[in-house]
């Protein structure tokens, strides 16, 4: 049995690559982007009353990521990058259909248009769903899971003063909050899991179209170096 699906819309993203895209939803606050919702599905009778959620879950296509039967076991970042578990036992990004999930915090409902903040997603994403997320149903008090209980230890992220000062122009230019978004996705220590940086080797990123560089002084710190626009 097959079953065909079509996109309800697109996501537009800070996020134009894969790498530092924080690990789980919510996890960057700064992380912003919009649902561009296509026809029909961007007539105000589809979202009449959505204004009233805060949060939504989002249904969506891994369409960057290899997905079939021969991903039954992954290696989850929280593990080191080296252990392998089933692939049912982690939220990797291979699964046996492309299909994710995540919750991400509805800040305003435009024209055909869902501004949302919070998110794990690829620009260019499509959607697949959209629900309300309803506090009384969808959190579990004594909900428990043994491999990851609790949020991932933080690294601190301090700034060359040149960096700063460009990324307080960029952020200015942009509209967006910037600084808090690279130190958000930084501080999750966004590089591979087995590797043990040194300070000579630099990192980089593209958030929305900045490049952003920096590197690891010691290994429970980053420093960004430049922000610069592509």
């Amino acid at each position: 049995m097959t079953y065909s699906f079509e996109p309800v819309g697109i996501v537009r993203s800070c996020f134009v690559q894969k790498f530092a895209i924080p690990r789980q939803p919510l996890l960057a606050p700064a992380a912003r982007g919009t649902v561009q919702l296509l026809s029909p599905y961007d007539q105000p009778e589809a979202l009449s009353g959505l204004e009233q959620a805060s949060h939504l879950w989002l249904l969506f296509v891994f369409h960057a990521a290899p997905s079939g039967p021969e991903h039954l076991r992954v290696r989850p970042p929280r593990l080191g990058g080296n252990k392998r578990i089933g692939v049912f036992a982690s939220r990797a990004t291979h699964r046996p259909n492309p299909i994710g999930q995540s919750v991400v915090r509805l800040d305003a409902v435009g024209d055909g248009c869902l501004h949302i903040s919070g998110i794990d997603l690829l620009d260019g994403t499509p959607v697949l769903d959209i629900k309300p997320y309803v506090p009384y149903a969808d959190s579990v008090a004594n909900a428990h899971y043994g491999l990851a209980d609790a949020a991932p230890a933080l690294l601190e992220v301090d700034w060359q003063p040149d960096a700063l000062v460009a990324a307080q122009s960029q952020a200015q230019r942009l509209g967006e909050p910037v600084i808090a978004l690279i130190e958000q996705c930084l501080n999750q220590d966004p590089k591979p899991a087995y590797q043990t940086p040194t300070p000579e080797r630099e990192y980089g990123v593209h958030l929305w179209d900045l490049n952003v560089s920096w590197h690891y002084p010691c290994p429970e710190r980053i420093r960004v170096l430049t922000v610069t626009r592509r």
